[in-house]
């Protein structure tokens, strides 16, 4: 008996050993709607397939290293175990577009190693979702081997047809370009470089920045982005316009010599592909703050979603300076000017925003240039140890002015331009917000203008990835909040750093008041709405009432007064800039929108819209019940439709319209606007015409139940 069952085992074990490892291995999202395979070629190559509504959508996709000191993984590899895992969670967000976030996905984890010495180990992670895929990349232990130093990441995304993209170029320093709106096999990175309009453009190749967005001809839509970019360097797109091929190419660092090192073990950030059968879909997405992990920081209460006002409008009309000696501003700005006494940041101009914000329902004020440093921040080699972010100029009391906003019921908002010299920010990082702590200010802008020092770090490189992250958790120690400009990209970090309230991260407002091509085109804003709005909240500075700037002789804001207005609804971020100079806000019943609409929301529902032509959100205020909604179109007029079914069942609502005059047009007329008083509910629908560079905005109070 004892022979036998010994018999037994032997025979098993030997089918054990004799077990092929899988050709393929696939995941689906819950509903099924998105699928990936993944499989080995017949050289152990990692290869991936995604599917949706059974269509290929990304065709068969290599995965691969190159390293430093180490040969490249890119084959020999053969799967030693894989795993699938169900998650379907919900959890909540401390401000966003909306209360609660469902997180429902399927994840398969495949287990490599090399067939061949060193038979090194290597795990991916794909993760299926309804609305789209992520997939991310871990690095075991290697014996005798402490760290890696990757040279080239080479994910690659096989388009199925030639899409329409909208897209910027790979720059390696800014996403401040102009959208472009091309078939990906017309996609021209290079013919970018040396923008005259930017401080600093680095565009190696002909790649793109993310997220990028893709339309086919049955209107399938892609957007390619990344989530939980930590301690890695920012990625970006080769385009090859032949084959349709996409390749990650990572920022690289000309002083360290290459792109990534780690320590082992480590992940990667996840590569992510959003998916929609129509546009609308891509805004609701929320697959990149899923991708990221949960809330470290606790309560962040001390943080307030709020509108602002400030001293930085005047200055790129060039009313006012930044420095004290006003010698600069961004139209007159030189190296030996002489000092015109135009400063900005004086104590009595700041008490000037401070009482208008107090007046009309605005809890912030910015005030920008009110610290040393000024009159070197820019244009010089050696910026290093220029600000201090703690020593106010002679005629800017900072404690007589915190004092005097808290008791009008306004917060000042820091301002800590950093002219690309993040070691010296850094040796200050712990004594600025000491000081911000100690006043009870709560967040602050910070400014990365300037070509990066040390020399050879780029913006969105590791060691500039790193910076950032170091300033988000100082910040969090001492209960601040960052709202970044020239940051790196959003990357749905704000759900486990949810003091990361916004960031600029494109080509902003102040481009109207004196780029050299005349400003944001028209369709810019419906651009952006579905491309770089879907990485996370945007600090664009709505808000311009004087539309013919007193700039420029070419320079205008592309819109009309109503599409300003709607801005604030479908432009995402919980710090929203009233950005006019007063004034020009006295005495017109169109600001009473402003002084009305929400920050922060419960629900958002995205009503319709096409990639760079319109888009229409709705947003319910959280704590009041009341809705706001916004719509905006580009440069052609059109008739939008606005079913009100979102609205709660067994309540009305009093509606105040804010729309564009028989008359308006962004070029000739764009401060008409008409507002209008009805009474709507769930059941009402409403036709809507929208200028040229138009739009409209509509306060929905709430009456009764």
């Amino acid at each position: 008996m004892n022979k036998i069952l010994t018999l037994l085992l032997v025979l098993a074990s030997l089918v054990s050993c004799q077990k092929k490892e899988p050709k393929s291995l696939s995941v689906a999202s819950p509903k099924g709607t998105n699928s990936i395979e993944f499989f080995l070629s017949e050289n152990g190559n990692p290869l991936y397939v995604v599917n949706h509504n059974n269509k290929t959508v990304i065709d068969s996709s290599l995965i691969g290293f190159d390293f430093k000191n180490q040969k490249s993984l890119n084959g020999n590899l053969g799967i030693i175990n894989s795993t699938t895992t169900t998650v379907d969670e919900t959890w909540e967000m401390p401000w966003g577009e909306q209360k609660e976030v469902v997180n429902q996905y399927n994840e398969l984890k495949v287990e490599l190693e090399e067939t061949q010495a060193p038979n090194r180990k290597f795990n991916i992670y794909f993760r299926a979702y309804d609305d789209g895929v992520g997939f991310r990349y871990e690095f075991l232990p290697q014996q005798g081997v402490d760290s890696v130093a990757i040279m080239d990441e080479n994910t690659q995304f096989q388009l199925t047809e030639d899409y329409t993209a909208w897209w910027i170029p790979g720059d390696w320093d800014i996403y401040e370009h102009r959208y472009n709106t091309s078939l990906v096999s017309e996609i021209d990175a290079i013919s970018k470089r040396n923008h005259p309009d930017l401080a600093q453009t680095y565009i190696p190749e002909n790649a793109v920045n993310t997220p990028v967005t893709l339309r086919n001809k049955d209107g399938l839509h892609l957007s390619f982005h990344e989530a939980n970019l930590t301690n890695y360097a920012g990625m970006t797109l080769k385009v090859d316009n032949t084959s349709l091929l996409l390749t990650s190419e990572l920022v690289g660092s000309d002083r360290l010599g290459h792109k990534v090192k780690r320590a082992l073990p480590f992940k990667t950030p996840w590569r992510t592909v959003q998916i929609a059968d129509k546009a609308t879909e891509l805004i609701e997405s929320k697959l990149i703050v899923n991708l990221n992990e949960p809330n470290k920081l606790g309560s962040v209460d001390w943080f307030e979603p709020k509108k602002y006002v400030g001293i930085w409008w005047e200055m790129h009309l060039g009313k006012s300076t930044w420095d004290y000696a006003g010698s600069q501003d961004m139209n007159t700005f030189t190296e030996d000017a002489k000092p015109t006494g135009k400063h900005g940041a004086t104590t009595e101009n700041t008490k000037r925003y401070i009482d208008f914000a107090a007046k009309n329902n605005i809890k912030g004020i910015l005030v920008e240039g009110w610290n040393t440093g000024w009159e070197h921040w820019i244009g010089f080699e050696d910026r290093e140890g220029v600000f201090d972010f703690v020593t106010p100029y002679p005629d800017y009391d900072l404690e007589g002015l915190n004092k005097y906003a808290k008791e009008n019921g306004v917060e000042l908002i820091m301002h800590h331009e950093t002219s690309a010299a993040p070691r010296t920010y850094e040796q200050q990082l712990d004594t600025a917000y000491q000081l911000m702590n100690q006043l009870g200010i709560h967040s602050v802008k910070t400014g990365y203008v300037g070509k990066i020092i040390p020399k050879g770090e780029y913006h969105h490189g590791q060691w500039m990835v790193n910076h950032y992250r170091k300033v988000l958790e100082t910040a969090a120690k001492y209960n601040i909040a960052i709202n970044a400009h020239e940051p790196i990209k959003a990357t749905g970090i704000r759900r486990t750093y949810p003091n990361a309230i916004s960031r600029e991260g494109l080509r902003g407002q102040e481009f109207n008041a004196w780029s050299a091509d005349g400003g944001n085109p028209a369709e810019h804003l419906p651009i952006v709405a579905f491309t770089r709005m879907l990485a996370g909240p945007i600090d664009f500075t709505p808000g311009v009432f004087d539309i013919e700037l007193p700039t420029k002789e070419n320079n205008r804001v592309s819109t009309t007064i109503a599409q300003q207005l709607a801005l604030y609804v479908v432009i995402y971020s919980p710090v929203q800039m009233a950005c006019d100079l007063p004034e020009n806000y006295e005495n017109q019943p169109a600001f009473q929108f402003i002084r009305d609409v929400g920050v922060d929301w419960d629900r958002t529902e995205v009503l319709n819209g096409e990639v760079g032509d319109y888009v229409t959100i709705a947003r319910k205020e959280h704590g009041t019940g009341n809705w706001f909604v916004g719509g905006i179109t580009d440069e052609n007029a059109r008739e939008l439709t606005v079913d009100f079914d979102f609205l709660d069942e067994t309540s009305s609502y009093k509606a105040i319209i804010y729309k564009d005059a028989e008359s308006a047009n962004f070029r000739t007329d764009p401060t008409a606007i008409d507002i209008e008083n009805i009474e709507v509910n769930k059941n009402s629908i409403l036709n809507i015409k929208l200028a040229e560079g138009g739009g409209f905005a509509i306060s929905l109070l709430k009456e009764n139940e």
